[in-house]
């Protein structure tokens, strides 16, 4: 296993090597090839989801194409309130995945397609894609877009480290997306293709007859080794040892400053189109809906339910029913009507299953299913439901846990933290002290809560920025509208602050002008407060209704909804018992954060930080401002939760709304990042806004990284190894690790560590037989130092069952018939085609991306036993063209065009590119006609089309 430490190792320490990289900010990046991907396919999607539903889409001239853009154009209403904070999150989830490739697999020849492995490249991409299609269909779209990003990172590879450019190829190569298809005459290990540069001009080192002959073939690299097959092309630059040797030289087009730099911008401009016609194979197979949901673009967050069913539950479930039942009838249809559901009961010594649903009548039946029964001794298995909901809801989501007693299985604890912070979601514990008779002849205690239980949710909820509420059974009803407020869109956070212990303080917060139903919640006991206006006008808590708002006071939590101010306000609070402050409302403006290290340099290409802040060391954030009018970021800065220190940071500005924030010394304690800017241009209307991070981030002193190399295939042993890195404390470091799937069979329990010394561990884990594909397996590996010093890494692992079916389905259209006139809107046209998967794994559907009419499918068997649906397409005359799309079970796709338009008006029938196949049938009135066999193709579409889309 000692190669598996250096790999890790290696990746820690390289800077980014092999990949699309800038050199004086003049080069395109991976990060910037991703971006313009996800965003024009997006755009491209939305737009053909509104023609179909009869609505208007437009992204206003001259606008940049962003996330907020895309955002608003996408909503089927007013979108004015979106920030397209989610889709940016997405974004940035798929490109820091997407850099974390040159990271772990610096030395992979198949990530990267050198050394001419092109088979093994081909095969990660469309295993990739397999599993990020099984994903999808089981909704779990986390590892859905961190599998995306570091096929996009192979996939992009190729055209700056093959010579495809160099054969002058105008289009990408669609068969690096199809495991049953050639890329391409590939050169033999025994042929030559390079000469050496002739006084460091590579522009022409690629052999004549490599070119004349259309061979492929990529660069040779490695850091330590000059050895590479006689006559081969090396990948070139400073650490690649293998252009030294004969012949001299490289061909990569990584960036403007390459060997082959003079074509960097041909093979970026080739990647992007690429990276789309992979993201539109995956659209076919999810469908546009689900799509969209894959790129982050909804509405609102998912409403999340983790509910005691225990005995002495039946007053509070009936409250979350009421609660459910209210949110999901009086936001059915708008902005905030939830994006999906997630409902996660849990019992003693049951939790569980995660139900996850888009349907709400579907989340209506079964939550109006639970019911309260069972329980035994008091404490509950809350954590483990909590568990469920942390790894199935997507991230910065709002989670309510409904419970009357203690945790069970409090020894989760730190679990939970590690995929709150990972998550970065907000949990919120609604906790009635009444328990029941039979609990307290069970067990002998009294009609409360343990003060144990109640300290264990406040810190989980403090950890998250959520709240710990504790009231009665029958007041419970009054402070449900947290959940109702924490369900609209657009929620940002404007201030939080926890004081444990308590005492008085006062607390400023800036309201710009963007701002809307401004809200402030005080949770605690025995305290009071004054709340001061931009304008000078003051509240104080004895004032239930007065000049600044309302207050309602019920259990130990304040809700003061106020008259919304654009200015700076102030609230005192006074109190000698901890509390917490939290200011909210509803805003456009909002920003996405990571916590990155900054490999090469420049500040444009980064890698994810798995885990804590380094203690008392440097960080690096990356954040991204969306919304608003042209926002500029003016202040950031680490604030200490509970005590009173402010780390500010050193900005970089790297255009599109995203900046690095360096910051020069973590304070030991836990923070949470403020933001601050003005909003608006010209400078006269400027306002200054502020947000803040609803998470704690901790620090700590080691470092634990681990590598998921790979697809989880059911009954195959999977092995994840790990390092623990001291930070100067010697001894047995306790080693905790817990998926969520109950798959693990081992893992190294304890490691022993020198001061400042590394170690290796294992987990394994068995997935089994009955697994479905697209399964997410989200694993925690946490070390503990003998001082109690912690820190973890979180993966997702996907399930992917051995894939044996790569062919598409195919097409026979039947029969076409029309009656059209002069007068299309009276007249109509249909369509009869066969679709057939041959011996594959059957068509699992089969919709209408193009035309407005109607389709009805039947099934039967026909010759030789082969299953074939029978589609149906009746259409209006104005309609005059139809595409359907056909998915079979392991989600292949294809497509079938058919036109009956005009011949003259149409293009060729039959395209240039292998795969891309239409049959157009001249509008004659009462014509029939039939077709022969077509496969069905995935429709490529070119730069030049997307141009005034885009625009």
């Amino acid at each position: 296993m000692g190669w598996i430490l250096y790999v890790l190792l290696l990746g820690l320490l390289l800077p980014g090597l092999q990949a699309f990289k800038p050199l004086l900010g003049s080069s395109i990046t991976h990060m910037q090839i991703t971006e313009m991907a996800m965003l024009r396919k997006t755009t491209e999607v939305c737009r053909a989801l509104a023609i179909a539903e009869g609505r208007d889409f437009s992204i206003p001239p001259g606008e940049t194409l962003s996330a907020s853009a895309v955002q608003r154009a996408c909503s089927p209403s007013d979108g004015s309130l979106l920030s397209g904070s989610k889709f940016k999150a997405t974004i940035v989830t798929t490109y820091l995945s997407n850099a974390a490739v040159d990271a772990i697999y610096a030395l992979s020849d198949s990530r990267h397609f050198d050394n001419e492995a092109f088979l093994g490249g081909q095969a990660l991409i469309t295993e990739g894609i397999a599993s990020i299609k099984a994903n999808v269909r089981q909704e779990n779209f986390i590892s859905a877009r961190l599998t995306l990003g570091e096929i996009c990172h192979t996939l992009q590879d190729f055209y700056s480290h093959s010579n495809w450019i160099e054969l002058n190829q105008k289009h990408p190569n669609t068969n690096l997306i199809r495991q049953d298809q050639s890329i391409g005459n590939i050169a033999d290990r025994n042929t030559p293709t390079c000469r050496s540069c002739s006084g460091g001009d590579c522009k022409d080192n690629i052999l004549p007859e490599i070119i004349s002959e259309g061979k492929l073939t990529s660069g040779y690299f490695d850091l330590l080794f000059s050895f590479k097959p006689a006559g081969k092309c090396s990948h070139g630059g400073s650490a690649d040892r293998t252009s030294r040797r004969d012949p001299i030289g490289g061909i990569n087009k990584d960036d403007d400053a390459a060997d082959h730099g003079h074509l960097h911008r041909a093979a970026a401009n080739m990647a992007v189109n690429a990276t789309m016609e992979m993201l539109e194979d995956i659209r076919g197979a999810t469908g546009e809906k689900d799509f969209l949901r894959l790129m982050g673009i909804s509405r609102s967050s998912v409403l999340c339910f983790v509910i005691d069913t225990t005995g002495s539950m039946s007053d509070d479930i009936e409250e979350a029913k009421r609660v459910a039942f209210s949110i999901i009838d009086s936001k059915k249809g708008t902005l905030d009507e939830p994006s999906a559901y997630i409902l996660v009961p849990f019992n003693d010594p049951d939790f569980g299953p995660l139900i996850r649903t888009t349907d709400s009548d579907i989340f209506k039946q079964s939550i109006n299913a639970l019911t309260a029964s069972g329980g035994g001794d008091l404490p509950e298995m809350c954590l483990s439901g909590l568990q469920l909901a942390l790894t199935g809801a997507p991230p910065s989501s709002e989670v309510f846990v409904f419970t009357d007693a203690p945790a069970k299985d409090f020894d989760l604890k730190s679990t939970i933290i590690a995929l709150i912070e990972s998550t970065k979601s907000v949990v919120t514990f609604l906790l009635t002290n009444a328990l029941s008779a039979r609990r307290r002849r069970n067990t002998g205690v009294v009609n409360r809560m343990s003060p144990q239980g109640n300290e264990l949710y406040q810190e989980l909820a403090d950890a998250s920025g959520g709240q710990a509420i504790v009231v009665t059974k029958g007041n419970l009803p009054q402070v449900t509208d947290i959940i109702v407020d924490s369900s609209t869109s657009a929620l940002v956070t404007v201030l939080q602050v926890v004081r444990d212990p308590g005492r008085p303080d006062n607390f400023t917060f800036a309201v710009d002008a963007s701002m809307r139903n401004l809200t402030i919640y005080l949770t605690g006991n025995s305290l009071t407060f004054n709340l001061n206006s931009p304008s000078g006008v003051s509240q104080t808590s004895s004032a239930s209704d007065g000049p600044l708002g309302t207050i309602k006071v019920v259990g130990n939590l304040y809700t003061i909804r106020v008259d919304t101010q654009a200015g700076l306000w102030e609230i005192s609070v006074t109190s000698t018992e901890s509390y917490t402050l939290k200011v909210t409302g509803q805003s456009s403006i909002d920003f996405v954060y990571n916590i990155v290290e900054d490999r090469n340099g420049f500040g444009t290409d980064f890698t994810l930080k798995e885990g804590r802040l380094k203690a008392g060391g440097n960080a690096t954030l990356l954040l991204s401002v969306v919304g608003g009018d042209s926002p500029t970021v003016t202040e950031v800065s680490l604030v200490e939760v509970s005590g009173s220190r402010v780390e500010n940071a050193t900005l970089t500005r790297l255009g599109g709304g995203d900046y690095l924030a360096s910051v020069q010394s973590v304070p030991d304690g836990s923070v949470v990042i403020v933001l601050k800017g003005v909003d608006g241009m010209p400078r006269s209307t400027q306002n200054s806004f502020q947000r803040q991070t609803t998470t704690q981030m901790k620090a700590s002193n080691l470092t634990v990284t681990a590598m998921a190399n790979g697809t989880l295939e059911p009954e195959v042993p999977f092995s994840v190894p790990f390092i623990v890195t001291s930070g100067g404390v010697k001894g047995n470091y306790t080693i905790r690790s817990r998926d969520n799937m109950g798959f693990i069979t081992f893992f190294s329990p304890s490691l022993s560590l020198e001061s400042k010394d590394s170690a290796q561990g294992i987990v394994q884990l068995l997935a089994p037989g009955s697994t479905p594909s697209g399964t997410d397996v989200t694993l925690t590996i946490e070390a503990e130092s003998p001082g109690g010093d912690s820190n973890y890494v979180v993966l997702r692992i996907s399930v992917l069952n051995k894939v044996t079916d790569f062919s598409r389905p195919v097409c026979q259209v039947i029969s076409v018939s029309n009656n059209c006139s002069n007068n299309c809107s009276q007249s109509e046209w249909e369509l009869s085609a066969n679709l057939t998967d041959g011996n594959g794994t059957g068509i699992r559907s089969v919709t209408v991306r193009m035309g407005d009419g109607t389709l009805d499918t039947t099934t039967f068997v026909g010759e030789g036993g082969i299953n074939i649906t029978m589609a149906r397409y009746n259409g209006s005359c104005c309609s005059p063209d139809v595409e359907l799309v056909a998915v079979d079970a392991v989600g292949n796709v294809g497509t079938c065009f058919h036109s009956i338009r005009a011949a003259p008006s149409l293009a060729p029938s039959v395209a240039t590119s292998p795969v891309a196949h239409r049959t157009t049938t001249p509008s004659t009135p009462s014509s029939t006609s039939s077709v022969a066999a077509l496969k069905l193709p995935l429709l490529l579409i070119s730069t030049a089309l997307l141009a005034p889309l885009l625009s």
